[in-house]
């Protein structure tokens, strides 16, 4: 079965019909799914972790109970897939992280079900909280996901058509994580080769969304299809990046299948294939049987 390694499970686009969307992908062959827990700042970091507690049975395939409104579904226990939370300061955020927000991420990463740190990193893209700030909070970040040895999820997002914001990222990168060969994961990959390249050698996996089924996104593939099997991982980055044919919808985990097959044919795999190798891949890294 498939993974999502990235999915905003406590979207507010999902109000309401959150136990449909999660049996949707459990119906597409979607066995796990990271809830990534930043919400709307560090007030929220919790929300992720909160959504796992509530979904999760003693087996990831044991129905239950919907706990929110179904829509036009009828009432009845539903399967759904086993979810893992992550939990992080956004980088937008990072001028709220005060010593109460550090010491709330700390609490949740002791948390079983945390399993990674993130979304962390830089944005140079949007305007708004000083560069300065984003980096010292990264920096903070990496120290205690190290001391929790929970690997990170890295956002590197720059302005376009320059490069500082990766270059920036993959210094603090080589400087407070590589050593830990703890490892993490390049969320949203949308960088060059060499970029990847610089990445993995830093023991990162390189996660692609639904933008890489976008017909004008022949770069990104041309990146994916060097990307050697055993670094790859599919995502959703739901509800944002639906992929084709879903573009412009409100994007959900079940669609994660579209995105294993467009990474499946660039490597002439099938889809179970590529489903298997990233399943692999993300419980390797987690360290999940």
């Amino acid at each position: 079965m498939l993974v999502d390694s990235h999915a905003h499970l406590d979207s507010s686009r999902y109000e309401g019909e959150l136990a449909e969307v999660l049996h949707r992908a459990w119906e597409a062959g979607v066995g796990t799914i990271l809830a990534i827990g930043i919400g709307e700042g560090p007030a929220q970091m919790h929300q992720a972790l909160d959504i796992c507690r509530q979904f999760n049975a003693q087996s990831p395939a044991q129905p239950i109970e919907p706990m929110q409104s179904m829509g036009s579904m009828e009432p009845k226990a539903l399967k759904v897939p086993k979810l893992y939370a992550s939990a992080g300061i956004y980088p937008h955020n990072t001028h709220e992280a005060d010593d109460a927000a550090l010491a709330k991420l700390d609490q949740l990463l002791a948390e079983p079900e945390v399993i990674a740190c993130g979304e962390i990193g830089l944005d140079y893209y949007h305007e708004g909280t000083d560069h300065s700030v984003q980096k010292r909070v990264f920096i903070r970040q990496m120290e205690i996901a190290t001391a929790r040895k929970r690997p990170i999820l890295i956002h590197c997002r720059p302005k376009d058509g320059d490069d500082t914001c990766w270059d920036d990222t993959l210094a603090l990168l080589g400087e407070h994580w590589g050593s830990t060969g703890i490892g993490g994961i390049l969320h949203c990959f949308s960088g060059d080769w060499s970029q990847a390249q610089r990445a993995m050698d830093l023991g990162f996996l390189i996660s692609f969304a639904g933008q890489i089924t976008y017909p004008k996104a022949q770069a990104l593939r041309d990146v994916a299809i060097q990307v050697p099997l055993e670094r790859l991982l599919v995502e959703t980055d739901a509800p944002f990046l639906a992929p084709l044919p879903n573009r412009g919808k409100r994007n959900e985990p079940a669609w994660v299948a579209e995105t294993a097959r467009a990474l499946a044919v660039l490597h002439g795999l099938g889809v179970e294939e590529m489903a298997d190798i990233t399943t692999k891949n993300f419980q390797r890294l987690f360290r999940l049987s």
